[in-house]
């Protein structure tokens, strides 16, 4: 993090409150922790440790970039997350203790990314495996917190290896598997050096997806691309059996765990959950899931388990009676709104790619979805009166729905030629302003059951990134990337100021007595404008590397908030324009930010799909 706070002012830090999201894309990236009490799973940078059966969470805070793999020892003791990097650059392990919740150790020798990473059953040992730039794979010891030995993971003429599993009873041998090669590995201690064996299979050339190990180590399985599930022996390397023959699993076997009842998990990239068993893998019991699968984890002896998809869906499944209940649900692409119904901060609505959401907001459930397949949704609003949500989508329509159910209302169709990129609403309801990628501005009456075209204001040259309206509704700013800002009369329709910058403007605010406005954008300065004659009163550096790319401000006007590309939420105060608090918790740009009305929390969202509540650090 390259976010040095000048010396001379002390800052506060902003207390984080709750997060909303999981990174679904990590294989086996969601992890019920040995005490049965914790689900821990990855988020951007960051790791979470969830209570499943309270609201409690705290974050592990360490990597610099995205966590790409994630392990438990077996005792519970230690968890160990593995980081991507720019190429050439080292990637870091961070092992860190499960009970103090702290970091240990930064192990770095891996070049780029660490793909996966396992603890041997007696907490002595951690192996990882380097990325298809790094090819290696090291055996580090936990007590020393040091490397012992490593080498190449896969020979010369086959694919990177992808995947490591410990044996599950003995300390010295582990497996790593991937394209076209299957190894058993030996530590030889004494010597400080690892022995492989190629595993054989025969005519069969599979790409390993996957793998879970039996837990008397008798054998262990191997879930592939092409569908099937290999069963090995590691003591003789042999090919014990392979299945299904027919009906394989469609888009691969995404992940595999072994029960202790005998009989396989097996989770596949279509989003298909099944019990089955060796030599057939025939279903026993099935269930279809929404998003591929990246993860099954169980809970104590898999009475219970938890089960990850690509969506950002987390379930919980009973394994007698093999229903799903949905337990956790985010956004899974850059969310790219989010906003508060007028006068309350029990509700807000976020958007992202292809749905608008309506979440809780002091528990994080999702109270409601609605989707449009294949359309990004740039911006929403609520209507004044709470009785529809109104929003902005790339294929140039203004879509209203009713927020309890979800109905679409009405469409206004061709609002804007290259996608709707910003949304306003006036408090009387009467009226929509949107504006789009062309750079109009466009006026809309809405009626009972009409909606109709009362101006279309051309002045901006390039896309309209945000519009605010006026208390009383007769005067509107819009802020484009063509580094104006212009101020328009709603009652005559026209244009009334217009503010230039060499920026590309991402937000613009009024303060509450509407003689000022704040404006940032990819110049990294906070500029505060004169309504009456569009005169710059001051600017401020507002980050040190990147575009601002969302604020807010208080209803009396002290202060304000901004996010953006350096990923810090930071609270300024309006007079002073000196930054008093700033939160550090986004691994993804920040998007856009809001503040609740009544004061009570600051809520931010990000480009990996992460959604934030910091506590506001007043009290109004």
């Amino acid at each position: 993090m390259d976010n040095k706070i000048s010396p001379e002012a002390q800052v506060a830090e902003l207390e984080l409150d709750a997060v909303i999201g999981f990174n679904g894309h990590v294989p086996a990236g969601l992890k019920c922790h040995p005490d049965q009490e914790h689900l821990i799973y990855p988020l951007g940078c960051t790791v979470l440790i969830q209570a499943i059966n309270t609201q409690g969470q705290n974050f592990l805070q360490g990597h610099n970039n995205n966590v790409s793999c994630l392990a438990i020892s077996k005792s519970g003791e230690y968890i160990a997350s593995g980081q991507v990097t720019f190429m050439g650059f080292k990637a870091d392990i961070i092992l860190w203790d499960y009970k103090k919740r702290k970091l240990l150790a930064r192990l770095s020798l891996h070049k780029g990314k660490i793909e996966a990473l396992a603890f041997s059953p007696n907490d002595l040992y951690l192996v990882s495996l380097g990325g298809p730039d790094d090819g290696s794979v090291v055996v580090w010891s936990i007590a020393k917190r040091d490397a012992i030995c490593g080498s190449p993971a896969a020979g010369l003429n086959v694919g990177n290896a992808t995947h490591v599993i410990f044996s599950r009873c003995q300390d010295e041998m582990f497996v790593t598997a991937g394209n076209g090669t299957i190894r058993v590995w030996e530590l030889d201690l004494p010597n400080r050096k690892i022995w492989p064996t190629e595993c054989q299979t025969g005519q069969m050339k599979r790409i390993v997806m996957s793998t879970g190990m039996a837990d008397d180590d008798s054998f262990f399985y191997l879930g592939t691309t092409t569908g099937d599930i290999l069963k090995m022996n590691p003591r003789t390397r042999l090919l014990t059996d392979a299945g299904p023959a027919k009906d394989k699993f469609s888009l691969g076997v995404s992940t595999i765990r072994c029960l202790k009842m005998g009989g396989l998990l097996v989770g596949s990239g279509a989003g298909l959950l099944v019990f089955c068993k060796s030599p057939s893998y025939k279903p026993i019991k099935k269930i279809q899931l929404q998003g591929g699968i990246t993860s099954i984890t169980l809970r104590g002896e898999g009475h219970q388990f938890f089960v990850g998809t690509e969506e950002s869906h987390i379930y919980r499944v009973n394994f007698t009676d093999f229903k799903e209940t949905l337990i956790a649900t985010c956004h899974f692409d850059a969310v790219e709104d989010i906003v508060f119904p007028f006068g309350t901060a029990e509700l807000f609505a976020t958007c992202a790619k292809k749905d608008i959401r309506v979440w809780h907001t002091s528990s994080n459930r999702e109270l409601l979805r609605i989707t449009v397949p294949n359309m990004t949704c740039h911006g929403i609003d609520f209507m004044k009166d709470g009785k529809s949500i109104i929003s902005a989508w790339n294929d140039g329509k203004i879509r209203a729905f009713a927020p309890e159910t979800g109905r679409l209302m009405y469409v206004i169709n061709n609002a804007h030629r290259i996608g709707v990129t910003a949304i306003a609403t006036t408090s009387d309801c009467k009226r929509v302003i949107s504006g789009g990628g062309e750079g109009e501005v466009r006026v809309w009456q809405i009626g009972c059951q009409t909606q109709k075209l009362e101006e279309a204001l051309k002045e901006h040259k390039s896309l309209v990134s945000c519009i605010r309206v006026k208390r009383n509704n007769e005067e509107c700013v819009t802020a484009s990337s063509d580094g104006t800002c212009i101020i328009w009369d709603l009652v005559r329709l026209r244009r009334n100021q217009m503010i230039l910058a060499n920026t590309l403007f991402q937000c613009v605010c009024y303060h509450p007595e509407e003689f000022q406005i704040i404006t940032s954008g990819t110049d990294r300065k906070i500029a505060y404008w004169e309504v009456f004659d569009g005169s710059v009163i001051r600017e401020l550096e507002g980050s040190l590397s990147g575009s601002i790319n969302g604020m807010d401000i208080t209803q009396e006007g002290t202060h304000f908030v901004t996010g953006g590309n350096d990923h810090l939420v930071k609270v300024w105060d309006y007079n002073e324009g000196e930054v008093t608090h700033v939160g550090v918790g986004h691994s993804g740009n920040i998007t856009r930010i809001r503040i609740s009305p009544g004061n009570q929390y600051i809520v931010s969202v990000s480009a990996d799909g992460a959604i934030l509540r910091w506590k506001y650090p007043y009290t109004s």
